[in-house]
């Protein structure tokens, strides 16, 4: 590239952050600078400019061995985003308080890029023969389906009761400054898509783990990655990075098409996955302000969760849903600072997509400050043409929550609630009559089936189970599966200390028609783990000064429960824990019929030596024989790890 172009790029950057990302968020030219530079940042100084940032604001205690702080080269063997979250929410917080988030992101750009070359296995991996296979979908968005059921019929598992004893692993990869693994691949034929959290993106051949093709986004990729097929037949790999970034990409050649932000706020993140139907992508908001609100310097709380509509061919914006009005100044909080509000009710989830009423479904959050509002821990209906509110069912009243109320910071509001968002995605399924039911759980431990066709706009429950208590990190987390007329629901439930509280870990097996009770299969620890090694709770963990030895919560992990999305079959469900076990389960009984544990040390298949961990977020995925999994999650203080692992059944 020129020097002209060169500089034009550089002063299209500085423009960008002089401005703010405030200011990215506006239908403007700002938002195609912004577009412009996060394509050709490989092009851009941006490592000078957090070196220098690095020097001023961070080098006094880093460079210091007197300090005791990691050294500069001890964080660079961290991924962009780890850094960034340590920063925004973790325990460098306090520190990096004063600074600007254009500021912490150079910062954590100049440490990521200043690694020896983590990329050097990528070369000896690559695949030495092409894809001859046929294009049979397996694996195409977060819900294996449209209607989220996370179901797999008999033909496209290939794993049932007589084989699922036999799965064993066939090869691994281990990638390097990964310790979270939580975006679900993709599956066309013997390909594999797959993205991690330094913003790489692979095309694998899944049955030898050997790399067809690979490129790289500016930012770590953090949803589901699923398979688009337009009306015009081209077929688009859809996903969203940690930066609220949109990407359409050529499955092909893994060339970027289009690319749209979707932030609706600077905390703005997708947490959830991106649904597709008719040329339409819907694409979840939500917030990590819900965790920066735990900093006392910050001002809380100006965002909100949402739903945007895209043009699926060419990114463009058709409609935005918000969860709430805009903020306004409420008052002080306890330390004399302004509070906004009303903020929060953030979208978590996966939207269903409901073609029959032309409606999509998704769940939502706590609001984070008062006043509390009716979309807050709620199941929201949306007309998809418009993303009007077609009809809202509000489970739990009232609930006010950030995680300045773990350590009972100035920003936590007068009567804080529970923290029960609607993280598991809403499910579509018939009874026994045939009739469509929507099925939805919550982290208060509760199961809701709810009506599309309800007599008001205020929802109509037909039944309501509540298989735990649920915690801020507990009941029903990520997703639940649905095999004919069985509902399997994962419990993730950790252990407090809390009047009244008994926690309920396990998986479950609700009638979809009643919502009786048809099994339950509880998980236990197993191991008795020191005081000190109890981590602290969910987000305050992250903040932690101290931390336990790596090798002793690999030894007995403190979290054990299901908070994974499960999988189901028509004979067999698939379920993994926070403490590395992986189980496949008869749907019939819940006897378990085959299990291994993935947090353990590895020598990857990829030459590279390897650490598995907590299993969260997407779980496990299935194709013809083969069960895939990632394993580590450290987010809340549970297990790091950075594996892929492939399982294949004995033929």
């Amino acid at each position: 590239m020129g020097k002209v172009v060169a500089r034009l790029l550089l002063a299209l950057l500085v423009v960008s952050l002089m401005a703010g990302f405030s200011l990215l968020l506006l239908d403007s030219p700002m938002k195609t600078i912004e577009a412009f530079a996060i394509r050709h940042a490989d092009k851009l100084p941006l490592e000078y400019l957090g070196e220098q940032l690095f020097d001023k604001h961070c080098a006094t205690c880093h460079d210091n061995p007197a300090m005791h702080a990691p050294t500069r080269e001890a964080l660079s063997g961290f991924s962009k985003e780890s850094v960034m979250v340590a920063m925004e929410f973790g325990k460098m917080q306090p520190m990096a308080a004063g600074l600007r988030q254009q500021e912490r992101f150079l910062i954590a750009t100049y440490l990521a890029g200043s690694a020896p070359q983590a990329s050097e296995w990528i070369e000896q991996q690559q695949c030495k023969t092409p894809d001859t296979s046929d294009p049979v979908e397996y694996v195409g968005n977060w819900g294996l389906g449209t209607d989220n059921r996370r179901f797999v019929s008999d033909a496209n598992a290939g794993i049932d009761r007589s084989n699922v004893g036999t799965l064993e692993l066939a090869w691994s990869l281990a990638f390097p400054r990964v310790t979270d693994m939580r975006s679900q691949p993709a599956i066309i034929g013997d390909t594999m898509y797959f993205g991690d959290k330094t913003g790489q993106v692979y095309a694998l051949d899944r049955t030898s783990g050997c790399i067809r093709a690979h490129t790289k986004v500016f930012s770590g990729v953090r949803s589901a990655i699923s398979v688009v097929t337009l009306a015009d037949g081209t077929q688009l790999l859809v996903f969203a990075d940690s930066i609220a970034t949109v990407f359409a990409m050529d499955p092909a050649t893994l060339d970027i098409v289009w690319q749209h932000s979707a932030r609706l706020f600077n905390t703005s993140v997708i947490s959830g996955s991106i649904s597709y139907y008719n040329n339409r992508l819907f694409v979840p908001i939500s917030s990590f302000e819900v965790a920066a609100a735990g900093s006392p310097s910050h001002i809380c709380c100006t965002s909100h969760g949402g739903v945007i509509a895209l043009d699926a061919g060419s990114g463009e914006q058709l409609w935005q849903w918000h969860a709430t009005p805009d903020a306004t100044l409420q008052g002080q909080n306890a330390d004399g600072q302004d509070q906004f509000g009303p903020s929060g009710a953030s979208v978590w989830t996966t939207p269903a997509i409901d073609a029959k009423r032309n409606r999509i479904y998704f769940g939502t959050g706590e609001n984070l400050t008062h006043p509390a509002t009716n979309t807050s821990d709620a199941i929201i209906a949306l007309d998809m043409d418009t993303g009007a509110l077609a009809w809202r069912f509000q489970a739990t009243a009232g609930d006010v929550w950030n995680a300045a109320c773990l350590n009972n910071g100035a920003n936590c509001p007068q009567n804080p609630g529970g923290d029960f968002d609607f993280g598991a995605s809403v499910i579509i399924a018939q009874d026994r009559d045939g009739s469509d039911i929507l099925l939805a759980g919550q982290k208060s431990g509760e199961v809701f089936a709810l009506n599309p066709d309800p007599e008001s706009t205020e929802g109509e429950v037909l039944w309501r189970n509540r298989i735990s208590l649920g915690t801020t990190n507990g009941g029903i987390h990520w997703g639940m599966a649905v095999s004919g007329q069985r509902l399997v629901v994962p419990v993730s439930d950790p252990e407090r200390d809390r009047p009244g509280y008994t926690p309920r870990p396990g998986l479950y097996a609700l009638d979809v028609t009643t919502g009786n009770l048809l099994w339950q299969q509880a998980v236990e620890r197993g191991c008795d783990i020191a005081e000190e090694n109890r981590p602290l709770i969910g987000l305050e963990s992250m903040r932690a000064g101290k931390k336990p030895e790596l090798s002793e919560l690999y030894k007995c992990s403190f979290y054990y429960g299901l908070s994974a999305a499960a999988t189901a079959t028509p004979e067999l469900a698939f379920s993994a824990g926070l403490d590395g076990k992986l189980r496949a389960y008869d749907i019939a009984t819940g006897e378990i019929l085959w299990q291994t544990q993935t947090a353990q040390p590895f020598t990857a298949s990829n030459g590279i030596d390897g650490h598995g961990g907590a299993i969260d977020v997407s779980g496990q995925v299935l194709a013809d024989g083969w069960l895939y999994v990632q394993s580590g999650y450290s987010m809340f203080g549970q297990l790091p790890g950075n594996m892929l692992l492939a399982y294949k059944v004995a033929r």
